[in-house]
């Protein structure tokens, strides 16, 4: 019998299931499974075009112009008229509209109304392959009639010869259909059903032709959020899911856009600052929201999505990261994305603690990256207690950096007897509530930060020696906040005040 995975058409036998065909699964993913429709399906806002290149789906932008394939209800060939690193046009075709006669700035993904010589008997339908701002000859409202939501890629391909073959409406059948979402492997397949298993996603700024760099701290962030290839669905609203994991971590504002169906946008303000959006219906701009990706396969399982769900979700690019790995391990990795490294020292069995370029966009823009290391001897590994002291452990990573690489830093303030400080720069207003406070004996090499109840708050220490009366900042224990333990204790020996120590995480 015949199913569709993601999009592909497979073959498969009678009686077969979902782990069948998906034996690698990771089995906490949520799966959309897409029954046979039975019933007249209903229109939605989007579009499918076929070219000779391929096929792209976009959804409408809700502008009052229409495109050429639904005014004259007949398939009509477009021709590509021209094609740059910018754009790709295809026509021409009447339409009735009034050029603005000035550029707009448009987004890769934006299909947009446009014509030539500002004669409307000329009109074209362009492709935006690249952020860019132009005169298109668009209408007063820049004529941006929807984006591309799949099938981004074809953009690139395009070249002299190729045509737009037909438009086609796109029906919906999750109403109609017995749409399912489920994550037991177990469920046997029927013929025609159409199964979604991940997302993809294109980062705003990454294409073939060329990355534009002015994303590149929140796209950052985005990565760093999916770097697991796992949405976590916090919420599920009528227009959009969102993964609260990296919530009330600050973004840089660089992208306000439309938040049309497909958009991936990180929220900039608010309680939910750093929280990961992905629109399943149009929604106008907001000044809270950054725009940061645009989904390419896959939507339909967002639109499915229910809280608690886990989705699989790949972005292009694959975030570069170099820190705390081996320089020797860093060459390699940055070499098959076509990166050099320049190193501080020779030594391929140093660690890396810093990269520059530090964002993965700027990084693939520049082909190179100079990073620093140290000796895997001056890098402490600690252990990290989550079960027990989950809010304290998310302080200690935010001011470490942790929160953002395997290799953080932290200032060593001073040595007394069997007691090593440390003092982080805590923004303020980040409180440390008291949160797995000793009692009895604290265990050596128990790693600790004192909580609100003292006037030491946030300072970070370690004893070397267990004790019965104070803690590993030296304060009382209802001053203690457990935060886990020193795995390599002996090389704090040596350190001196004032100097930065670098610490890695021991999973």
């Amino acid at each position: 019998m015949e199913i569709h995975l993601d999009g592909e058409r497979r073959v498969v036998p009678e009686g077969a299931r979902l782990s069948d065909l998906l034996p690698d699964r990771d089995p906490r993913c949520t799966v959309a499974l897409i029954r046979p429709a039975h019933e007249e399906a209903a229109e939605t806002a989007q579009l499918r075009i076929v070219s000779t290149a391929g096929e792209i789906v976009v959804e409408g932008s809700g502008s009052a112009y229409r495109l050429p394939e639904e005014d004259s209800g007949q398939p009509r060939k477009l021709e590509l008229r021209w094609t740059d690193r910018y754009a790709a046009a295809f026509g021409p075709f009447v339409s009735a509209f009034s050029p603005a006669r000035r550029p707009y700035r448009y987004e890769r993904g934006d299909v947009i109304l446009g014509c030539g010589g500002y004669d409307p008997a000329r009109s074209y339908l362009i492709f935006s392959k690249i952020r860019h701002t132009a005169d298109h000859g668009a209408p007063e409202d820049g004529g941006v009639v929807g984006r591309v939501v799949s099938g981004r890629s074809v953009l690139d391909t395009w070249k002299e010869g190729d045509r737009i073959l037909r438009i086609d409406r796109i029906q919906s059948r999750a109403d109609r259909s017995r749409a399912v979402t489920t994550t037991d492997g177990s469920i046997v397949l029927e013929d025609g059903m159409h199964i979604v298993s991940c997302l993809e996603a294109e980062a705003e700024g990454f294409s073939s032709d060329g990355i534009d760099t002015r994303t590149a701290k929140s796209v950052e962030h985005l990565l760093l959020a999916l770097q697991g290839g796992r949405f976590s669905v916090g919420r599920s609203a009528s227009t959009h899911i969102r993964d609260e994991r990296l919530a009330r971590t600050k973004v840089p504002a660089e992208q306000n856009a439309a938040r049309l169906a497909g958009t991936v946008t990180v929220r900039t303000t608010g309680k939910s600052e750093g929280a990961v959006y992905i629109y399943t219906d149009n929604a106008p701009a907001s000044s809270a929201h950054t725009v940061v990706a645009g989904v390419t396969r896959g939507l339909e399982l967002a639109r499915l999505a229910r809280e608690g769900d886990l989705l699989c979700i790949r972005v292009i690019p694959e975030k570069l990261d170099l820190i705390g790995r081996t320089l020797g391990e860093a060459r390699t990795a940055a070499g098959e994305r076509g990166i050099g490294i320049t190193a501080d020292e020779a030594g391929d069995d140093r660690v890396v603690v810093d990269q520059r370029p530090a964002t993965t966009l700027e990084a693939l823009a520049n082909g190179e990256v100079q990073v620093t290391t140290k000796p895997f001897g001056q890098v402490i590994g600690v252990r990290l207690d989550d079960e027990h002291a989950p809010l304290t452990c998310a302080v200690f990573r935010e001011v470490s950096g942790l929160k953002h690489h395997s290799v953080g830093k932290i200032p060593f303030y001073f040595k007394f007897e069997d007691v090593y400080l440390f003092k982080p720069s805590i923004a303020r207003g980040v409180g440390i509530i008291p949160e797995n406070t000793p009692e009895g004996v604290v265990p050596a090499n128990s790693l600790a930060m004192t909580n609100d109840s003292r006037k030491g708050s946030g300072m970070v220490g370690v004893r070397t020696t267990e004790s019965a009366e104070f803690g590993p900042t030296s304060e009382p224990f209802t001053g203690t906040n457990i935060i886990g333990t020193v795995t390599e204790v002996e090389k704090l020996e040596g350190l001196k005040e004032g100097s930065m120590v670098y610490i890695r995480e021991v999973k």
